[in-house]
């Protein structure tokens, strides 16, 4: 799999008010750059909570949401970046 970046890399909000929709992409490349297992949470519009997960220290993973739906985190050291997963 490929990643074609759609903008920047930035950290995570770490509240639902604070929680970004990366630019509204249909996917978001996600890295805990921290030294801690962190919380990320994806919420709909309406700021009511979908999933949360844990992303381990130097974890990095692609999620596919909503493209109204937004993320945020237990801790800024999660980064996220808006992306397009090509095969």
């Amino acid at each position: 799999m490929s990643l074609k970046f759609l903008g920047p890399e930035a950290a995570c909000g770490t509240s639902v008010g604070a929680a970004s929709t990366f630019l509204n992409a249909r996917d978001v490349r996600l890295v805990n750059s921290g030294s801690t297992n962190r919380l990320v949470t994806i919420a709909n519009s309406a700021d009511t909570t979908l999933a949360t997960f844990t992303l381990a220290t130097g974890e990095i993973t692609v999620v596919r949401k909503n493209t109204d739906d937004q993320i945020f985190a237990a801790h800024a050291e999660i980064l996220g970046a808006p992306v397009i997963t090509e095969n």
